[in-house]
């Protein structure tokens, strides 16, 4: 269980996508209490489902080739093949948007028409995507922040890790570190973004918004490889433990 628990850890706080939202938050208008909003939203979702797992179970994992053992590893195991299958369609949709990106560039690279006049001329440029996102974030208030936490959790992941929490015997002080260190691993790189708005805020904004920039052209590949390591991953313990 402590292995499983850490690697899924490690891809959720890895994942891209919430880390450039949460980005976004810190650097918008009162970012640091937007963002510990934000921090507070994503744990609540893990000490939720860690509570209705262990709930269900009573805090004792149920007895080996039981049929609630073996429910719970054929769980498992479709949520990992759930994740090799979303990884490589995720893969594949990536590399028809790169081919038409390439073909895109060398449409613009051929010669310009000339300056257009009239109406079309004094039409306004489009605003960029990414701003528009920046001030909603920034006219956003906290408890939208917590919000966008919930809707960003990787659940596909989470779902993961409640599978393996089914195996956790409360009986044992050190299944409440492992849990505890699955929740502040899960929400690492976080934490650290926020601890930098609070004691850097006069150079954490840039630096950060450099960083989801530069997250922005490698996220494709990050959700891909890290779908299908984890996939892989659950679905050969569930497949060693019904064996």
């Amino acid at each position: 269980m402590v292995v499983d628990l850490l690697l899924i850890a490690l891809a959720i706080t890895l994942d891209p996508l919430p880390v450039m939202a949460f980005v976004l938050v810190v650097a918008s208008d009162r970012g640091a209490r937007k963002g510990l909003a934000f921090m507070l939203g994503w744990l609540t979702c893990f000490v939720a489902v860690i509570a209705l797992v262990l709930l269900l179970t009573g805090g004792r994992p149920p007895e080996p080739r039981s049929p609630p053992s073996t429910f719970n590893l054929v769980a498992r195991l479709l949520i990992g093949v759930s994740l090799v299958a979303y990884g490589i369609h995720r893969g594949q949709r990536s590399g028809r948007g790169r081919t038409r990106g390439r073909s895109l560039t060398r449409v613009r690279r051929s010669p310009a028409p000339a300056p257009a006049h009239g109406p079309a001329a004094a039409l306004p440029p489009q605003p960029e995507r990414s701003s528009s996102l920046t001030s909603r974030v920034d006219r956003g208030s906290a408890g939208a922040a917590a919000g966008l936490a919930v809707l960003l959790q990787p659940w596909g992941l989470v779902a993961a890790g409640a599978t393996t929490v089914v195996e956790a015997d409360t009986s044992h002080a050190a299944t409440w570190l492992v849990l505890l260190s699955f929740c502040l691993l899960a929400s690492g790189t976080l934490l650290a973004a926020e601890l930098y708005v609070v004691l850097r805020p006069a150079v954490a904004r840039a630096r950060l918004l450099r960083l989801r920039t530069w997250m922005q052209d490698h996220a494709e590949r990050a959700i891909v490889v890290g779908s299908i390591v984890i996939g892989l991953w659950l679905t050969g313990r569930s497949i060693y433990g019904l064996a």
